[in-house]
């Protein structure tokens, strides 16, 4: 099962990953608001997803 969680969290990182990469990217070409903002809260639902993920695990043992 370890090796569950393990996948789900590395999914997620990546996740995270790609929305950091994609905030940089619309900071450099100067995006609209909109676009900077979604980034931010797409990393920052992505970090409280690996959160959610790992406490899931420790009770449910998934």
């Amino acid at each position: 099962m370890a090796s569950n969680i393990r996948s789900v969290v590395t999914l997620v990182v990546i996740g995270v990953i790609c929305w950091m990469v994609a905030l940089v990217i619309a900071l450099a070409v100067g995006a609209q608001g909109k676009v900077i903002w979604t980034c931010i809260v797409g990393a920052i639902l992505g970090l409280t997803g690996i959160r959610y993920s790992i406490r899931r695990n420790k009770r449910s043992g998934i």
